[in-house]
């Protein structure tokens, strides 16, 4: 497998229905919110983590894709399969003297472990592989149109134990609460390097996946809090040198969304509220655009 030859950028836009697309632990995990404006925000991180599932699941076992960051993940023990596959014994924080076997260490880490050489890691704990900058990096996604969450009521008609029960006098019924938002279409932005994609050994294969995921990772997401979920939008420019043709920024906003009715003053509740268009005229030469969704 080769590394990709071409830099990317993408627009991806996605949309939640009567739900939570990514709670705030310090607020309550109401939805994330941008306070001046009150749209609402998804961070690059909760992204990332459904990409790394979808990865999972789709490769499940397959040599070279494991995955580096997972929940209760002892990260220092996946360090040392590093150390075991080349035959070397770890020092404490640090990297073997010799540089060949340290670049050796942090080169196997990326060929076996998918997120590490997309989206790159540091691994410089108690057992040191190295760190590595990855060539996919995304930025936080932001609504449209602001948001407003909903605080909702819900009850629990069972108890957790026997003492909550005779407590209740035959009324089962605890309260508790639910932070949803009606509807909300968010825009997020992506970066892609072809040069750093040739230091982690990024490859097409690994690209072709990385699209996959964002395709169809909100199938394989469904909760209580994220039911509605899609993908509705992906728009990838691809430059033809590994350089790139041009700013990222000149290509972003050569992508329009707006109101589909022209009706500004609605609260939109559905991705048909919304019109998404491209610029063709406005994308420099030496870049191509393609829509993958």
């Amino acid at each position: 497998m080769t590394a990709i030859a071409h830099r990317y950028e993408f627009v991806y836009l996605f949309d939640i229905t009567n739900g939570n697309p990514n709670g705030d632990p310090d607020a309550g995990n109401l939805p994330r919110l941008d306070p001046e404006t009150n749209r609402g925000l998804v961070t690059d991180v909760c992204l990332k983590r459904k990409v790394r599932n979808f990865v999972s699941l789709d490769k499940e076992d397959a040599a070279g894709y494991a995955i580096y960051m997972q929940e209760k993940a002892i990260l220092n023990n996946q360090h040392r399969k590093a150390y075991d596959a080349i035959d070397v014994k770890p020092e404490d924080k640090k990297l073997p003297k010799d540089e060949a076997k340290a670049r050796e260490i942090t080169a196997w880490m990326c060929a076996n472990f998918f997120d590490i050489r997309s989206f790159g890691a540091v691994m410089t704990t108690g057992v040191n592989a190295g760190q590595v900058r990855g060539p996919i990096q995304m930025a936080f996604a932001t609504s449209i149109d602001p948001v407003v969450p909903l605080e909702i009521s819900i009850t629990r008609m069972a108890v957790t134990t026997e003492k909550e029960a005779e407590a209740q006098s035959g009324d089962n019924r605890t309260m508790g609460r639910k932070h949803i938002i009606p509807y909300g279409l968010y825009r997020a932005h992506g970066f892609i390097s072809a040069k750093l994609a040739e230091r982690t050994g990024f490859s097409n294969e690994d690209l072709d996946l990385f699209w996959r995921a964002l395709i169809n990772m909100f199938e394989h997401d469904r909760s209580a809090a994220r039911g509605e979920m899609a993908a509705r939008k992906l728009i990838v420019f691809e430059h033809e040198s590994a350089m790139g043709n041009a700013p990222a920024h000149v290509l972003f906003d050569a992508v329009k969304v707006q109101p589909a009715r022209g009706d500004e003053a609605a609260a939109p509740r559905a991705y048909a509220d919304y019109e998404v268009s491209i610029d063709r005229a406005a994308i420099p030469a030496g870049v191509t655009v393609r829509e993958l969704i």
